[in-house]
């Protein structure tokens, strides 16, 4: 059985990248908030979670390798992977969705869960150098 870096780290790369590209989404909607016309974004990270899954059927967002010297593509995933538009509990008259307070309590449980997907990978990583190691 060869090593595999990617099942070595489990889904916390895929994690933090989502999280990484939520809280991007989340900041824009945040200076947004007084544009008008402008609708509030967010993406469901569990259900981009389980499409760049290596072996989801519904893994739609995986780009395709078309000769060995590629690079894999989940990285590129996140941004082919929609962004879905948040349903306003009280549009305001100018056409604007966003509600500065869910966006903001959105994006502090998303900082949060963000720092627990970097402190998960970072004691994989830890444990996989004490392996190669032999500690």
């Amino acid at each position: 059985m060869g090593l595999s870096v990617d099942h070595a780290l489990g889904i916390h790369d895929d994690a933090l990248l989502i999280r990484a590209r939520r809280a991007a989404i989340l900041a824009s909607n945040l200076a947004n908030a007084d544009t008008p016309h402008f609708k509030s974004r967010d993406i469901d990270f569990k259900d981009t979670l389980r499409q760049m899954a290596p072996d989801s059927p519904s893994s739609s967002a995986r780009l395709i390798r078309t000769h060995a010297g590629h690079l894999g593509g989940a990285q590129n995933a996140l941004f082919v992977t929609d962004a879905l538009y948040r349903i306003p509990s009280q549009p305001s008259l100018d056409g604007n969705t966003v509600d500065a307070d869910t966006e903001r309590v959105e994006f502090t449980k998303n900082s949060m869960a963000y720092l627990v997907s970097l402190r998960l990978l970072s004691g994989r990583i830890r444990s996989v150098l004490s392996a190669l190691k032999g500690e």
